[in-house]
């Protein structure tokens, strides 16, 4: 068994990251609350994107467009963003498998962040990974 690599969270948590890559496990501790446990899951997700949100990432980070992003951001203190340029309220989402199984969430969610004065754009993982530069041009949803 590879061994494991971690760091221990300022809440609570420990990070542990196996040798070989890929999985993030977080181990909370019951006292967390809602927008702690949030803050930890976002900091997870920033350590281990997908392979979409990396190569996106890369494309969007350092006011390329000429705007801030942020990566992996609780929002509302229900919600993590993706993305978000919060001079522009823009969340783009990058949705990959596990979206397909809960598009009534996330129009639920798009709709509440959308009454919050967000804009949200999704972005399809596949055509993040097959032409990024494309993906970025999109404006808005079919």
């Amino acid at each position: 068994m590879p061994a494991l690599r971690g760091t221990h969270s300022k809440l609570g948590g420990w990070h542990a990251a196996c040798a070989f890559g890929g999985m993030t496990r977080i181990n909370q501790q019951p006292s967390l609350g809602r927008k702690e446990l949030l803050a930890e899951r976002a900091r997870a997700m920033r350590w281990m994107p997908t392979p979409s949100e990396r190569l996106l990432w890369a494309l969007i980070r350092g006011r390329r467009l000429g705007v801030v992003f942020r990566r992996q951001v609780p929002l509302l203190g229900r919600f993590i963003a993706d993305f978000l340029a919060p001079a522009r309220r823009l969340v783009i989402e990058v949705d990959g498998g596990y979206h397909e199984e809960r598009q009534r969430a996330d129009a639920q969610r798009d709709a509440v962040l959308q009454h919050r004065g967000y804009r949200v754009l999704r972005l399809e993982a596949a055509l993040v990974l097959r032409d990024v530069e494309r993906a970025v041009q999109r404006k808005e949803q079919p």
